[in-house]
């Protein structure tokens, strides 16, 4: 619950502070999300070796963001699910299927972004 007597400024070093927390815990807790990290770095070296342009730069970064958000929307989506309902149920089984299904279509999207910024340097 919000505390009264915070200023705007305090509540935001607050926000930060979770937000960090929350992208230390992702980094270090899930393996789904180290292994596109490692992954995110290995296409950084890439792009400095092949010396990409700045804006396949830009669109390589937004892909890696883009991948990085929906894991770990769905990580969140899957934690949550599994809290409310720890046992199988079928309804949470297909939410958890749907949630998973839109980090299928970051990952494809993400797999034609890199093809088209790496097949002219290959």
């Amino acid at each position: 619950m919000k505390n009264i007597n915070d200023s705007f400024l305090k509540g935001r070093a607050k926000s930060l502070k979770y937000t960090f927390k929350g992208a230390f815990l992702l980094l270090t807790t899930e393996h789904s999300i180290m292994t596109q990290s490692f992954i995110g770095v290995v296409f950084v070296v890439l792009g400095f070796y092949f010396k990409i342009t700045n804006v396949e730069w830009m669109f390589q970064i937004l892909g890696f963001g883009l991948i990085l958000t929906a894991e770990s929307l769905n990580t969140a989506v899957e934690k949550l699910c599994d809290f409310v309902h720890p046992e199988y149920h079928k309804k949470i089984g297909f939410v958890k299927d749907i949630a998973s299904g839109a980090m299928t279509f970051a990952v494809i999207s993400v797999l034609i972004l890199l093809t088209l910024i790496y097949y002219p340097y290959l």
